[in-house]
């Protein structure tokens, strides 16, 4: 699988010196329900996970590293009401690039970056780059509280300001 399509989730995993769980890209079409309804569009995650939960959403940081102007994260999406895990994910923010209101809230590490931009009115556009079915790992596993190997999915997508410039780069992974 190309780099660019489990960045910056292989990023993560290469600085713990472990191997990417089986990732393979797969059509849309192909992503069954209910992942079909959560990630085949072009909206972001947070707003279509709390509407799907009927819940608000915070994050849980894993790790975490700052290079300049970059701010690289891997984080669980937690429900408000109950801490059940909704999304493991790898994300690039290009921080500087944010409206200061929003970086402030982004370093602040509580709320999930579809919140901020929503909340902060930061006018952007998401792109799905590929739709990936995944084979859960011992890393994915924890996050999720699994107790056997399952078959999950997720996506690659792009964030960008309405010039084009990317804001973020993210990998999302869905619990069963």
């Amino acid at each position: 699988m190309p780099d660019a399509f489990t960045f910056p989730l292989s990023e993560f995993y290469a600085h713990a010196k472990l191997p990417l769980p089986r990732i393979e890209m797969i059509a849309g079409d192909a992503v069954p329900e209910p992942y079909k309804s959560l990630l085949v569009h072009h909206n972001d995650m947070t707003p279509t996970l709390e509407a799907f939960h009927k819940s608000s959403l915070h994050l849980e940081i894993v790790s975490r590293e700052r290079r300049g102007d970059f701010y690289f994260r891997e984080v669980v999406l937690r429900l408000n009401r109950d801490e059940r895990p909704v999304e493991f994910g790898a994300n690039k923010l290009y921080v500087g690039r944010f409206p200061e209101e929003a970086r402030e809230l982004i370093l602040a590490e509580e709320v999930p970056l579809g919140r901020i931009l929503a909340d902060c009115g930061v006018k952007h556009r998401t792109e799905t780059k590929a739709f990936l079915r995944v084979e859960s790992d011992p890393v994915i596993a924890e996050k999720f509280e699994l107790a056997a190997p399952t078959v999950l999915y997720g996506r690659k997508a792009v964030i960008s300001d309405l010039q084009g410039r990317p804001l973020s780069e993210v990998v999302e992974i869905l619990p069963p």
